[in-house]
């Protein structure tokens, strides 16, 4: 038997059905990211001390950076998803992008947007 150099429409229905899935529950997360954001810009000043005060808004700031770090990361990961149902459409969906060799389930089920094998991922490193 050869070896096999594309998924089948059926096992790329369940992995569009995973991605579909993990995409839904990332958007979730980025809004309440994103939710969380909003309260921290809206939230004023509460007439605190002045050196609790600069205390306060340097934790804020932080806590701002910190979340909209975790918002582009998100975004990234939706991004990610998007493209591998993309490639799902076109065909190309679990073939790695430099060896060319199918990716094992188990890698595309852990990190169903991924272009590469374990091992061409860690030949770049």
């Amino acid at each position: 038997m050869s070896e096999k150099h594309r998924y089948t429409e059926e096992e790329l229905h369940e992995f569009e059905l995973l991605l579909k899935e993990k995409i839904e529950k990332a958007r979730k997360e980025l809004d309440y990211i994103k939710e969380s954001l909003t309260r921290k810009n809206s939230q004023g000043t509460d007439g605190t001390s002045g050196s609790v005060k600069v205390l306060e808004d340097g934790a804020d700031t932080a806590e701002k950076e910190s979340l909209n770090q975790l918002a582009v990361r998100q975004q990234k990961f939706i991004s990610n998803m998007e493209a591998a149902l993309i490639r799902i459409k076109n065909g190309t969906y679990g073939v790695c992008t430099d060896t060319g060799k199918l990716i094992p389930k188990e890698r595309l089920r852990a990190v169903p947007h991924t272009t590469q094998t374990v091992e061409a991922k860690n030949a770049r490193k």
